[in-house]
């Protein structure tokens, strides 16, 4: 009954240790993947989410400068 129980001892190991063997294979998959991907997306000339963010604002700023200026400059024809 022993040697029954060393032996599911034994395949229980085995699958523990191919479970992490799996995991560490996924890991590494993921991270190739990422890498992958980040090349190809560099590669585009894509801009990121910051520089749209910030020309975005550049660009709202922008027209608010404009509507203030049109403003100022209807106020000026109202009174000439």
């Amino acid at each position: 009954m022993q040697a029954r129980g060393k032996i599911f001892d034994d395949i229980s190991q085995l699958m523990t240790n191919a479970m992490g063997v799996a995991q560490g294979a996924k890991d590494e998959a993921e991270t190739a993947m990422k890498s992958l991907m980040d090349r190809w997306l560099a590669d585009r000339d894509f801009v990121t989410r910051e520089e749209f963010d910030a020309v975005r604002a550049m660009a709202q700023k922008a027209r608010e400068e404009n509507e203030a200026l049109k403003a100022r400059l209807d106020a000026l024809d109202t009174k000439a």
